[in-house]
């Protein structure tokens, strides 16, 4: 390559920058050096020309870029000047001549384009090998050669099919590979099968030659070796034959192409015939008219039949053969070497053949797809021709006589085709009785279930068009679309099944009974009367939901008891106030004022204004003690009421008590009370036990209000579409507890419920239903035999139900009707007219033959044939060829008889059967003219007159074949579970019935229908299909107590496994491990902290221990009763355990007190303790004090400091707060719901900081922040049942006859099982044998051997005969024949194959060819694999014609041996192993073995060829020695070898024998030694003792090396033992003692890093 030509190719790979120019340089300059031929020339054109520094540069070429699409297009590129060292320079340094354009024409690609073009991929060529690196083979091939294949691959324009630019396809889709790895398999020698046995000699005396053949087994591929010689031949001898050798043979020639007889003697023939004619007429004279008409009639038909028989051109012609004299060498002779009476016939009629001629073809017919659209696929057009003429002897076929093609209609006027889509009524209401499981007690009251549940709708198929799209959703328009047939729409089909929520009702939850209020007005408004009421009440804390809605399902909130002297407003004393003494005195009487504050009825403060009218209560009389008075405590508060109203056995009491705190002294103070001044008892709740209270009942339906008319739109209440406002009343009743319905005055008129209410009407809905589908189309074809009534049918679907009262589905949602009669099926056949004359060889060819003369011998005739109605009306022929069967024989052999021929009749039918076993049945026929009188004819060997056949026996047995089938439940039976047809819960389950099939054999063991046997081909049997049993667990156990008895707790409760789920029952809930339950449910729970108080009664009086009686004081014991009460509204009512009351918070029962004496100060009890400030802290203190009530006197102690402090210590004094909240609760569903929306609760708890739940009231009263979300919603998985489809329709039997055919039906999953719900069974279909019904078929007979009518060899024929055969289907049964009556109903069709082919020219050898034997049949199916894997090169199959020789001399006149292949699908890979037989002495057989056990030669590699001999050289001669397998001479057993010093073996010498006596032996001590005489035999009988050899010696006089091994190890025993003996003699040492080395704790040195 010149310099410019390298600068040009640097330059037009692209712009490299300035500094790479250098780069670029380096490469030129060394290849300048090392190639001397490139510089000189460079040198030599710088001579002519300066060296060109600066060279054009290109970049590549941009988008193609233009308005339209297509080729008007232009792309542009970057050009610029560099210098050769790569930096951009002044485009005018470069050679503008030489300047590269930079804009070219381009084709603008398009999306449309897609449609147009595309690539075009070419087929893969021969696979080529790659040139290895290393060029040595391997010696032995495993695989293959690795090689290489290309393809050629171009875009195309489609529709003109011409090349296009690789860009425009590459827009779309980039270019295919080119090239692909391919495997060249290793070579494959052809592979033969073993020989088969010698033939017999070729020749019965002297000599002769016999062969024997092979076949081949695998052809030759990919350039292995050829195949071998199939065939082997050897002379053999026989015995001297006696007669001279026959050396002539007569031989007949194939038969030449049949001929048309010469113009001329047709003419002569005609001309003849009309003279004859001429005669005949003149000699009969004018006919009568009758006579006349009949002539007439005839020639109209014989014209008519030459008009039908215008498809088939029947000529009859002759043709001829040679007949020859052939010497055994196999050249002619003169025919009078064959010496043979009678020649065989040179010539025979014939009927010229003639090929099929059809028609031109019609024009296409429209396409069959009327419409336009890209989904559906394309539809069909059609063109015919017709056959003009059927052809005769021909063995080709006509050809195709209608022609398809696809095609899409385009255009204009066509419109786009109808599409299809899947729509679906409305959903069912949501039903939650399907997932309820077997045991579940709520399946009797489904109205009330609740929660998730199940809902269903239909699918259909419509048309969908524009016009049904704005109606899609709304079902107002009645003309929705008709269903169509559902195979029309072809995706998804929606689901028809879905879970659903029925919302449940939360049952109205109320507060407890508040306390009964004061006696006041019904009405303070309206004050009238003195009749008044006291009322409790309490609220509604959970609003409910569902049901009938509103307050309407709660209970009563308000109880009233009648009562006297109301008020509204009242006085209520708050606070007694300090004694205060009459007169301004220190002590003494005095009175209490009382602040009080004015309430109204339900106990809330009001002005006090509003209690001007009610008593102010007045002050109350006290005494303040003076010193050494009696002092008493103040009153306790009254206790709670005894009984919550007063009766005429029951009375409301209340106590009080005060104590003594300190005795008056002896002289001068005021005594103290005695015990019953004590306490005080006032009456309460006097008011009588008569409580009345409103009941309301459930309000009513929504009925229309027809006053009020402004409110007729449509709205939505509660999600729902309403349509108008109804009214709802409701019953309202007064009720006295326990006693019933009383009068509406005892009740308080004012807080009586209201009975009416509006409401909202729910729009009324209609029934919607489609149109009718179509009518289903009838039969089209007729059926023969077929007398059923034949249907069709239409049906419909509700696509929106009736609610609120509107319209009900009244019309039918299905109809059919009877089809119209079906028309009467035409069936066709045949019509044969009479045959023709016989037609015989013209006069002139059969001059020389006898019988020529006389104008008689072999001929052919021919006969029209027609097509008739069954009805015997005309038919065209192509109705015959479609319906009729095959056509009947349109030309026969036929024969004029001769004087000298027998003549008989056609044979009669047979004689019928009538007898029993064994009986015969006959067929006769007779001599017929002058045959009668002929003796040869009378000959009943040749012409036999009767012939007899053995009637058929027939004895029947049935016996069952095949397995039994599935349990199958009689049709249409469905056992429903528990007696309720529920939706889900239909199982097929009960008894059933199991079939096997029943085949029926005759006494020849063929198969025969099985009504002959009197069965209808089954043997039931009645089996059972258990039902499936779900999980059965217990019910709900009780819920446990509150964890907690103060705050917020946990309750659980369960339920246990009763029995596990069987046959496929639902399955249980996974055990839970820890609380050991099968389900369980916890919720939270909140025990009232102040449920249970301790009550105490006030302090004992002081029981002072040291008893002074002159001072009466001094310290003591006081004691008082601490019981534990349940508090309620009106505050603790009765007595209850101890244990209910918390232990910690027991207030003392007992102390130690002071009882001050008479002089002494007295104080009150203490006060309460003032609360710490929080945060608790030891520096903060809390106090109490107690004030002085009587003064001492003035010897007596003073007061005290009535004040006591103490530091707030955490947790003893002083507590923190903190809200707590629970773990959530298991999701809770209503009692009525199965699954579905739950709800997971958790509560809010008060926690002491030491950790004890304490009432919510701390914690509310310190302002904390609670900002937990106290409920969530929850789900509960559905257990939804598996949903099974209905079984289909039992399909067709999978054979047609034989055996093992079954038939199939199956069903489908509808709904798959969800959660815990019962799973879908394994048994998705179900098989049932089909009836047993012999296979009858058409089959051949096997060839006759080659006949050569009277001649030795030549051309013959062989035939063969079809007969009816029965097997029943198996592989294993070889067919057996039976009466063709048999297979009267099936086509006559062989292999696939309508053309009977029951006679065919074959070839018999003449004594000493040498001729081809006949195909061997096909060989397996063979793949090329690799270990056993396919290589994907297809399957094939051989077959071979081997080469029969008779005279050795001829052998060069044989003729090649013969191989031809086919591919084939139902390929094998086979291996080939070298396979050996043991060895006979130096010998063995060894050959190569298929993998299926066929011995064959070829295929096994050669390279590792087992030895067959192993003989040794030069051979063993010595006595006592034989050859090893390692080929070299041994000795026999009890020999030793010596050997030569070449290695050779040079002589076998007897090894010295030692006996061991055996138990019979009598000389047991005595041991002989024979090694005197080697050579003498043993004299020790077989089986005396047993002997071994020593031969411590060589074959070379050496010791053996075994010698050596037994004298070391013999001295290593020997130190052995003497170390063994000093040890145990050696005196023990005293034992040191041992040190305390305990194991001291591992300590660990710690560097300081923190993760030790």
């Amino acid at each position: 390559m010149g310099l410019q030509a390298r600068r040009w190719a640097s330059g037009s790979r692209g712009a490299a920058g300035p500094r790479r120019g250098v780069l670029q340089l380096l490469p030129l300059l060394l290849l300048l050096l090392l190639l001397p031929g490139a510089a000189g020339r460079a040198a030599a054109q710088g001579e002519a020309e300066v060296p060109t520094l600066y060279l054009w540069k290109t970049g590549p070429w941009g988008r193609c870029m233009g308005d339209e699409c297509g080729p008007g297009g232009i792309q542009t590129r970057a050009v610029w000047c560099a210098h050769v060292e790569g930096w951009t320079t002044l485009h005018t340094n470069c050679k503008q001549a030489e300047r590269p354009n930079n804009q070219q024409n381009c084709f603008k690609v398009c999306d449309w384009h897609k449609e147009l073009y595309d690539w075009r991929l070419g087929p893969w060529n021969q696979c080529q090998p790659v040139i290895s690196k290393s060029l040595e083979k391997p010696l032995e091939c495993i695989k293959g050669e690795e090689g290489i294949q290309v393809r050629e691959i171009v875009c195309i324009q489609k529709d003109k099919d011409i090349p296009a630019e690789d860009t425009i396809c590459e827009y779309f889709e980039p270019k295919p590979l080119l090239e692909q790895a391919c495997l060249i398999p290793c070579q494959q020698d052809c592979i033969v099968s073993e020989f088969s046995a010698w033939s017999e000699c070729s020749k019965t005396c002297g000599s002769g030659l016999q062969h024997r053949t092979r076949h081949v087994v695998a052809p030759p591929q990919f350039g292995g070796s050829g195949c071998p010689n199939l065939t082997e031949f050897q002379v053999c001898q026989s015995s001297p034959c006696e007669a001279e050798e026959l050396m002539y043979s007569l031989h007949v020639g194939p038969w030449s192409t049949c001929s048309v007889p010469h113009s001329r003697q047709v003419r002569q023939a005609r001309r003849r015939g009309k003279n004859k004619e001429r005669e005949k007429d003149r000699s009969k004279g004018v006919k009568d008219p009758e006579a006349r008409e009949l002539i007439k009639k005839k020639r109209n038909r014989n014209r008519q039949n030459r008009q039908e028989n215008k498809y088939w051109d029947i000529q009859i012609g002759y043709q001829t053969r040679e007949v020859m004299c052939i010497n055994k060498t196999g050249k002619a002779a003169d025919l009078s070497f064959c010496q043979q009476e009678k020649l065989p016939m040179t010539f025979q009629s014939c009927v010229i053949t003639k090929e099929c001629q059809v028609s031109e073809w019609s024009e296409w017919s429209p396409c069959s797809k009327t419409c336009h659209d890209m989904v559906s696929p394309a539809g069909t057009r059609v063109r015919t021709r017709t056959i003009r003429q059927f052809p005769i002897g021909s063995e080709k076929e006509c050809p195709e006589l209608e022609e398809k093609e696809p095609c899409l209609s385009q255009g204009d006027g066509v419109a786009p085709c109808a599409t299809y889509g899947w729509r679906t009524t409305e959903w069912t209401e949501c039903r939650v009785d399907p997932l309820l499981s077997q045991q579940d007690k709520r399946r009797g009251n489904q109205t009330a279930l609740c929660g998730g549940g199940i809902q269903t709708r239909e699918v259909y198929c419509v048309q969908a068009n524009e016009n049904l799209l704005s109606q899609l959703n709304t079902h107002k328009n009645k003309e929705a679309s008709k269903p169509v047939d559902l195979k029309l729409c072809t995706g998804p089909i929606p689901n028809t099944t879905q879970l659903c929520h029925i919302p449940c009702p939360t049952e109205c939850e109320v507060s407890p009974w508040s306390a009964w209020g004061p006696c006041t007005y019904e009405n303070c408004n309206d004050q009238q009367g003195k009749k008044g009421f006291k009322l409790r009440k309490r609220h509604i804390t959970n609003e409910p939901t569902g049901g009938s809605g509103g307050t309407g399902n709660c209970p009563h909130l308000l109880e009233a008891i009648p009562c006297e002297e109301p008020a509204c407003y009242d006085w209520k004393a708050v606070r007694l106030g300090d004694c205060e003494p009459d007169n301004g005195k220190e002590c003494g009487p005095g009175t209490q004022v009382q602040e009080v504050v004015c309430i109204n009825s339900d106990g809330e403060e009001v002005d006090r204004q509003l209690c001007r009218d009610a008593i102010f209560p007045i002050p109350v009389a006290c005494d303040a003690p003076c010193p050494k008075d009696c002092v008493l405590s103040t009153w306790s508060t009254w206790s709670s009421c005894s009984h919550t109203c007063s009766g005429k056995t029951t009375e409301g009491k209340q106590i009080r008590a005060r104590s003594i705190l300190a005795y008056a002294g002896e002289e001068g103070g005021i005594r103290c009370p005695n015990s019953s001044a004590l306490q005080e008892v006032r009456s309460c709740n006097e008011h009588p036990c008569t409580v009345y209270h409103w009941q309301t009942g459930p309000w009513g339906q929504c009925i229309e209000d027809t006053s009020v008319s402004s409110f007729n739109t449509t709205t939505t209440w509660n999600g729902e579409a309403s349509c108008s406002v109804g009214m709802q009343t409701r019953k309202v009743i007064c009720v006295r507890v326990n006693v019933g319905q009383v009068g509406p005055k005892k009740c308080p008129e004012s807080l009586r419920p209201e009975t009416v209410r509006p409401c909202l009407l729910p729009c009324k809905k209609d029934c919607i239903v489609t149109p009718y589908s179509d009518w289903t189309s009838c039969p089209s074809s007729c059926k023969e035999g077929d007398s059923s009534i034949r249907k069709q049918s239409r049906h419909r679907v509700i696509i929106q139900l009736p609610a609120n009262g509107g319209r009900d589905c009244t019309e039918p949602l299905y109809e059919e009707k009877a089809c119209d009669a079906p028309q009467v099926c035409q069936s066709y056949r045949w019509k044969t007219h009479k045959w023709r004359r016989c037609q015989l060889v013209p006069w002139s060819m059969q001059q020389d033959s006898p019988g020529a003369q006389e104008g008689c011998g072999p001929g052919r005739q021919a006969r029209a044939i027609t097509c008739r109605k069954q009805d015997g009306g005309q038919a065209g022929i192509h109705e015959c060829l479609q319906y009729a069967g095959p056509v009947p024989a349109l030309t026969q052999a036929c024969q004029i008889p001769c004087q000298d021929d027998c003549q008989l009749t056609s044979w009669s039918k047979f004689s019928s059967c009538n007898g029993d076993c064994g009986a015969v049945r006959t067929r006769k026929r007779t001599l017929v003219g002058k045959s009668k009188k002929k003796e040869k004819c009378k000959n009943s060997h040749l012409y036999p007159l009767i012939e007899t056949q053995y009637c058929p026996c027939d004895k029947y047995n049935a016996q069952p074949v095949g397995n039994w089938s599935d349990c199958i439940l009689p049709e249409g039976k469905v056992e429903v579970l528990l007696g309720m047809k529920v939706h889900g819960d239909i199982k097929e389950c009960g008894q059933g019935y199991r079939y096997q099939a029943m085949a029926c054999y005759d006494q020849n063991g063929r198969l025969v229908e099985t009504s002959r046997c009197n069965s209808h081909g089954y043997i039931e049997e009645a089996c059972i299909i258990p039902c499936p049993s779900d999980c059965k667990l217990s019910e709900w156990s009780n819920w446990s107590r509150c964890s907690k008895s103060c705050g917020s707790g946990v309750k659980v409760r369960s339920k246990w496994l009763r029995e596990k789920p069987y046959n496929g029952g639902r399955p249980c809930p996974k055990l839970d491990h820890v609380n050991q339950a099968q389900v369980y449910e916890v919720v939270p729970c909140h025990s009232d902290c102040n449920q249970y108080l301790w009550v105490t009664e006030p302090w004992s009086i002081c029981k002072v221990t040291f008893v002074n009686m002159r001072e009466n004081c001094g310290e003591g014991v006081q004691t008082r009763k601490v019981r534990c009460m349940q508090n309620t509204a009106d505050g603790p009512s009765e007595h209850v355990e101890d244990y209910l009351c918390d232990p910690e918070e027991m207030p003392l029962g007992s102390r130690v007190c002071k009882l001050p004496c008479p002089e002494d100060c007295v104080i009150s009890e203490w006060g309460p303790w003032t609360r710490c400030v929080l945060p608790c802290n030891q520096s903060s203190f809390r106090q109490r004090s107690a004030d002085p009530i009587r003064q001492p006197a003035d010897e007596g102690r003073s007061c005290p400091n009535a004040v006591e402090k103490e530091p707030c210590n955490l947790n003893k004094n002083c507590y923190h707060y903190d809200y707590n909240v629970t773990d959530w609760s298991t999701c809770q569903l209503s009692e009525k719901a199965v699954c579905g929306n739950g709800i997971k609760t958790r509560m809010l708890d008060c926690v002491r900081s030491d950790g004890k739940s304490v009432d919510l009231k701390y914690c509310e009263e310190l302002g904390l922040e609670k900002n937990w979300q106290m409920n969530t919603s929850c789900m509960v998985e559905c257990p939804v049942n598996c949903q099974l489809s209905d079984w289909s329709p039992w399909s067709e039997c999978s054979q047609t006859c034989g055996l093992t055919g079954k038939m199939i039906r199956r069903r489908t999953v509808t709904q798959p099982f969800q959660g815990d719900g019962r799973p879908c069974p394994s048994l998705m279909d179900q098989s049932k044998p089909c009836p047993v019904k012999p296979c009858y078929q058409w089959q051949y007979g096997q060839w006759s051997p080659c006949q050569v009518q009277e001649a030795q060899c030549g051309e013959g024929t062989r035939t063969r005969n079809v007969s009816c055969i029965v097997s029943d289907g198996s592989a294993d049964d070889f067919s057996k024949v039976v009466d063709e009556e048999f297979c009267a109903d099936i086509e006559l069709i062989i292999d696939g194959n309508k053309n009977m082919v029951l006679e065919e020219t074959c070839t018999e050898p003449c004594p000493g060819d040498c001729y081809l034997k006949d195909w061997s049949s096909w060989s397996l199916c063979q793949l090329t694999c690799v270990n056993g894997e396919d290589l994907g090169f297809g399957g094939i199959q051989v077959r071979s014609r081997a080469v029969i020789i008779q005279e050795l001399e001829n052998q060069h006149l044989c003729p090649e041996q013969m191989l031809e292949t086919k591919s084939c699908d139902d390929g094998h890979c086979y291996e080939y192993k070298w396979m050996a037989s043991a060895w006979k002495g130096s010998s063995r057989t060894v050959w190569c073995q298929r993998s299926d056990g066929i011995n064959v030669t070829g295929g096994c590699l050669v390279m590792s060829q087992p030895d067959a001999d192993r003989s040794c050289n030069p051979p063993c001669s010595q006595p006592h020695s034989y050859c090893s397998e390692t080929k070299t001479c041994h000795c026999e057993e009890g020999y030793t070898e010596v050997m030569s010093s070449n290695s050779t073996l040079e002589q076998c010498t007897l090894i010295p024998v030692v006996v061991i006596p055996t138990v019979e032996d009598k000389r047991g001590d005595v041991k002989t030694s024979r090694a005197v005489h080697p050579t003498q035999p043993s004299s020790n009988p077989a089986g005396r003792g047993r002997t071994w050899f020593l031969q411590p010696f060589g074959p070379d006089g050496r010791l053996k090396t075994w010698v050596y091994g037994v004298a070391a190890g013999a001295f290593v025993l020997l130190i052995f033992i003497v170390s063994m003996i000093y040890l145990a003699c050696k005196k023990p040492k005293k034992p040191q003692r041992r040190q305390n080395n305990r194991l001291k704790p591992l300590t660990l040195a710690y560097d300081g890093d923190a993760d030790m």
